[in-house]
């Protein structure tokens, strides 16, 4: 399969644009969102429960990724269909080198960060309590896609282009940074900076299929499949 073909570029306009929705997507809504749903509510006379503003944030964001991106989106989904097989194949490696990685390094952190509890993943726990049906069509479908979008194809596949060094690092230290500052900043607990490091294996992993195939569909389908897992796991 042919590495880094530029199928996978993205055109100024969607850099930039991106570039915004990324910047609010990962500094701004983890904070605005709930109190502006409570304002909606109270302005509606209604309450809004916590699944159905989960639904609706991701709902907007994925067509916010659509809207901003179908140009790439396009020329992606070409490039999947014209190398099926080469990126399936590719899918199949990264799952299996995604999840025997990760294992290594959670063992690891936890020697170093025991006394702390990944806050990310019993966010999500308590939701698929609340609302399992929404809160699956999330993690497995919505979020893979929208957090593909921007990290994989916006930031690494753009830097990437310039520096693969860059790309990677960059790419991978922004995806783990999404998973724990806000509960750092809320919980005014540096030391949950450390937990980061149980993000950048699948960051790296990410980054690889995607570099590997050239097509985003690789990455957001092993984001997925590696979702679906977990969740499994999470009310096995």
């Amino acid at each position: 399969m042919p590495r880094r073909k530029s199928a996978a570029y993205m055109s100024a306009g969607e850099q930039i644009a991106g570039t915004v929705l990324f910047v609010i997507y990962l500094l701004v809504l983890p904070f605005v969102t709930t109190p502006l749903f409570r304002l909606i509510g109270g302005l509606l006379g209604v309450t809004i429960s916590t699944g159905l503003q989960n639904i609706l944030y991701y709902y907007i964001l994925f067509a916010a990724t659509v809207i901003i991106f179908h140009g790439f989106l396009g020329r992606t989904s070409r490039h999947f269909a014209e190398n099926l097989g080469g990126a399936c194949k590719f899918m199949a490696i990264g799952l299996v080198a995604l999840y025997g990685l990760n294992e290594l390094v959670y063992r690891l952190t936890r020697l170093v960060v025991s006394n702390q509890t990944n806050l990310n993943d019993t966010t999500i726990s308590a939701q698929i309590e609340d609302a399992p049906h929404m809160t699956l069509l999330i993690v497995i479908f919505l979020a893979p896609f929208v957090e593909e979008v921007l990290f994989r194809g916006l930031v690494f596949g753009n830097l990437r282009r310039k520096s693969a060094a860059v790309g990677y690092l960059v790419s991978c230290l922004l995806f783990a940074l999404l998973h724990v500052w806000q509960f750092a900043v809320v919980n005014r607990d540096i030391t949950y900076f450390l937990l980061m490091l149980q993000y950048l294996v699948p960051g790296l992993v990410l980054a690889w299929v995607y570099d590997r195939t050239g097509t985003l569909w690789t990455s957001i389908g092993l984001h997925a499949a590696a979702n679906a897992l977990s969740a499994w796991t999470l009310v096995a």
